[in-house]
């Protein structure tokens, strides 16, 4: 009998950090405090410190063919785009593709060194999503959060993957992934312990109807 290669068709991916008790971010964030009164060290202590131990989880995190990401985490601007803001990243920012911003204000198009455009969407997350697929091919979109970003691609079943990085932090407020998502019923794909931090992939399943 032929042996059939199965083919991974191209998906849409909310990639997150998020404490042991399920914060992605704080509130009251500031240019000086890009994660609010969560500290920066809660979430990605992991990033900075161990790098080489957790190369393949970080380099899976920039390797999608399109981005979408909230306003706030895109910056700290509120209201008009008041003041020339291009990023947390600086000049080269790490995603080198196409990242679709949700936002309720227009803003132009900004073009940054090594392949990162940011784009502007005003007109909502299916938007953003069917401008992200257009720009990815057939690679996939990574939903780059925050939370309120990554909970609303949950909550409307736009998600086939979820890939979090739990550090072993307890912050006891901020803001929540999964918050007012609903049940999620959810496929563990892979696992793998590294001493600052813990990775998991799920597959989210279609909801079970009655």
């Amino acid at each position: 009998m032929p042996h059939t290669l199965e083919v991974r068709m191209s998906a849409v991916v909310a990639t997150m950090s998020i404490t042991l008790d399920g914060f992605g971010s704080g509130i009251h964030q500031t240019e000086e405090r890009p994660f609010g009164e969560v500290p920066e060290s809660a979430l990605h202590r992991w990033m900075v410190e161990t790098p080489d131990e957790n190369r393949a989880e970080i380099d899976a995190i920039v390797d999608a063919g399109a981005f979408i990401m909230g306003r706030n985490m895109y910056g700290p601007v509120r209201g008009e785009w008041d003041r020339d803001w291009r990023g947390w990243w600086g000049p080269n920012p790490p995603y080198h593709a196409p990242v679709f911003v949700l936002t309720h204000y227009p803003h132009d198009p900004i073009e940054m060194a090594g392949g990162t455009t940011f784009h502007f969407v005003t007109d909502g997350i299916h938007a953003a999503l069917e401008r992200a697929r257009d720009a990815a091919g057939d690679r996939d979109v990574h939903v780059a959060g925050g939370p309120s970003t990554t909970n609303a691609y949950l909550a409307a079943g736009l998600i086939d993957e979820l890939a979090l990085q739990i550090s072993p932090s307890i912050v006891g407020g901020g803001l929540r992934l999964f918050e007012g998502v609903g049940p999620l019923r959810l496929e563990q794909i892979s696992g793998r312990r590294a001493s600052l931090v813990t990775h998991v992939r799920y597959r989210v399943l279609p909801a079970e109807t009655a």
